[in-house]
């Protein structure tokens, strides 16, 4: 049985948060807020000072003109509540530019990226550099199989200089085919096996499997990475392999020609073996068209 004290606390309580609640609906917003939640005024009151901090977002949301404009404590998101058992439970939830944001963006969750800088991960058709003549080829290329896919298996072999964006052309290529539902990966391949070998005890054959069997791949940057044995025959060798039998459309960039690319294969610090180096090489040739792209390095 309560004490006359606790009995006395408890209506100065319950009067002080009638009160501010009280003082609360002078404000138009937040009335609107509570009429729109339709729950007794007993309940409304003991989360005046939420709902206030939700009144305040809901204001700014209703005269945003755009996400950039956006006055909430987290862009994009509005801190409103729902009811749940006669209850409510605040959260942050997406405002109508942020869900349009993410509906145009969706597509991006079609593309595995490993360790690609932020452009590559952000690369379209429509911000190609097209300036430069000596780009046409490549972007020509790209654009028929886009056109033509799925109905192509060979990708592409794209050398040449550093910085002239052979990694953005293609990446771009893999983002149209992305808004299609078509899956891809694009992998910084010196790094990419620096991070397998490291994962021998964990997801080792996910992650392999995955490259392996995955729509489009780009291998970005081959030839960079120092030839070993391992990476070579037990990783290399079996992916191009696999892709070429199954007639998986296989991308590379690369700095060196093919005549270069069969030499860097051929010596490791193990050995020296030119006939592996060819075989490998003669698998590229069959997985894709060889192509030559010198320009100007827009990395400065």
């Amino acid at each position: 049985m309560k004490t006359l004290e606790e009995i006395n606390h408890y209506h100065v309580n319950k009067n002080h948060l009638a009160k501010e609640y009280l003082d609360a609906l002078k404000d138009p917003t937040f009335k609107e807020l509570t009429e729109i939640l339709n729950l007794p005024d007993e309940i409304l009151m003991k989360y005046t000072s939420m709902l206030q901090d939700s009144a305040i977002e809901y204001e700014h949301c209703k005269n945003c003109k755009n996400i950039l404009a956006c006055k909430n404590k987290l862009t994009g998101f509005c801190y409103l509540p729902h009811v749940s058992n006669d209850g409510l439970i605040f959260g942050y939830q997406a405002c109508k530019f942020q869900k349009k944001k993410q509906k145009e963006s969706a597509y991006l969750n079609n593309i595995y990226l490993f360790d690609v800088p932020n452009e590559i991960k952000e690369a379209k058709m429509s911000d190609i550099y097209k300036d430069d003549k000596s780009r046409f080829k490549a972007i020509k290329w790209l654009t028929t199989f886009i056109k033509n896919y799925p109905d192509v298996s060979k990708g592409l072999y794209l050398y040449g200089n550093f910085g002239c964006g052979k990694t953005y052309l293609i990446a771009a290529t893999f983002h149209e085919l992305a808004k299609k539902g078509v899956k891809s990966a694009i992998v910084f391949w010196p790094e990419y096996l620096r991070d397998l070998k490291a994962s021998f005890a964990t997801d080792f054959s996910e992650k392999f499997e995955r490259l392996k069997k995955i729509p489009l791949l780009l291998i970005d940057d081959i030839g960079a990475e120092n030839t070993t044995v391992w990476s070579r025959d037990e990783i290399f060798c079996p992916l191009v392999q696999y892709r070429m039998q199954e007639g998986l459309p296989t991308f590379f960039t690369s700095n060196l020609t093919l005549e270069e690319l069969e030499s860097h294969f051929s010596i490791s610090k193990e050995s020296v073996d030119q006939v592996k180096a060819r075989r490998i090489i003669e698998r590229i040739r069959q997985l894709t068209e060889e192509l030559q792209m010198i320009s100007k390095n827009l990395r400065k």
